[in-house]
């Protein structure tokens, strides 16, 4: 394989990493509050969207790992990323252009398939850079999280000054971007290409027990992610103090992931799933049994660890796999250990709510404490220093 030039030789790789991670969290930030808006501005029914969102998340459950998997038989996942962002530019623009419900659904399809694997082979490159250039994962994935906010901000605006439609149009710009900062990502060695399938990443040990983790920690947000703006509502706080709730979780999310590598390195990955676990026990359990303004405060602190401190561990692990595995690895964590479970959860969670109010978060502290003793599961599949520091 020919010695590849790196395409922006002055912009050091954390930098470029941390443009990577912005411009494809940014087009998150504006499709994830306001995509529904948009469908229900082109006519589509509650049901009909419903139905376009599954179709999508049923796509992207399938395509990420079949597209990593083809990004190690290439060898140079960076080609598969900058195509499928390129590809994710022109399919999202669909969701303006579209009128009905059968072509909205293709285009949510579509749209799906060809952005999957944006975001872990971003992580998959993310930590192989890392690892050999030395620089902290963490803080260039901090790019991501702070530039959610700032975009589900700069749509809110652009939807109230030209309408929902405004924010495909950034989204698109956005995926764009996206495409720039894969073409100036640094050449990496590779393994030649691994060929060994999709089976390979579960003959290690360790990933095998890190995907349950992740269905149980990260797939217990679902309820907070879907009806938790709708039960602070309900017990009375403004839209303008829920706004600040949820700014005030990504904030500390931002946090951990500057500042987090000390930890990081202390805890190891079975560290940070318990202290994940526990977090998640102790923040569900509070919005169970109040919207008591200051306990709330104090609740989404807790998203650093309940979702950050999971991810920081879930990715020390796949950071580790052999290589030709990486991208396989990443997908299948993706769509297997969160998509899946937190896909699941979240259409569990209509009928939890519906039954029981802010009471059904004691269901979802319930699987982070049944994903304490599992953290242990864990540490004794890690070598020394991933399972503790």
């Amino acid at each position: 394989m020919p010695k590849l030039r790196d395409p922006a030789p002055i912009v050091s790789p954390p930098l470029r990493f941390a443009l990577l991670f912005a411009a494809q969290f940014a087009a998150v930030g504006v499709l994830m509050p306001f995509l529904p808006a948009v469908l229900a501005n082109q006519g589509l029914t509650p049901t009909q969207i419903a139905t376009v969102l599954a179709a999508a998340s049923a796509v992207r459950l399938l395509a990420a790992p079949a597209i990593g998997r083809g990004a190690d038989g290439i060898g140079d996942p960076r080609n598969v990323l900058l195509l499928a962002a390129a590809l994710a530019t022109f399919t999202v623009t669909g969701f303006a252009l579209g009128q009905g419900f059968a072509a909205l659904l293709l285009v949510a399809m579509l749209h799906s398939m060809v952005n999957a694997p944006v975001v872990p082979l971003s992580d998959a490159l993310a930590l192989a850079a890392s690892r050999r250039l030395g620089f902290d994962y963490g803080r260039v994935r901090s790019a991501g999280s702070a530039s959610f906010i700032l975009a589900a901000v700069v749509a809110g605006l652009a939807v109230q000054a030209s309408g929902p439609v405004a924010v495909i149009w950034i989204a698109s710009g956005c995926l764009a971007l996206t495409a720039l900062a894969a073409r100036g990502l640094p050449p990496l060695p590779t393994g030649g290409g691994g060929r060994a399938g999709f089976a390979a990443p579960f003959a290690e040990p360790a990933f095998r027990r890190l995907l349950p983790l992740s269905a149980l920690i990260q797939g217990s947000h679902a309820l907070y992610y879907g009806f938790g703006t709708l039960h602070w509502q309900a017990a009375g706080l403004s839209p303008s103090v829920i706004g600040l709730l949820w700014a005030e979780g990504v904030v500390a999310e931002v946090a951990l992931f500057l500042w987090g590598k000390p930890l990081v390195e202390r805890l190891g990955a079975a560290g940070m799933a318990a202290l994940a676990a526990a977090a998640g026990l102790l923040r569900w359990a509070v919005l169970a049994e109040t919207s008591w303004l200051p306990a709330l405060a104090g609740a989404q602190l807790l998203h650093a660890l309940s979702f950050g401190a999971m991810h920081l561990g879930a990715m020390r692990v796949l950071g580790g796999m052999p290589p030709g595995q990486a991208a396989t690895a990443q997908t299948l964590h993706a769509s297997i250990g969160v998509g899946l479970a937190s896909g699941l959860l979240t259409f569990a969670a209509g009928p939890l709510y519906a039954r029981f109010g802010g009471a059904g978060f004691w269901a979802m502290a319930g699987l982070c404490a049944l994903a304490l003793p599992l953290t242990w599961r864990l540490r004794a599949a890690l070598p020394g220093r991933s399972a503790a520091g």
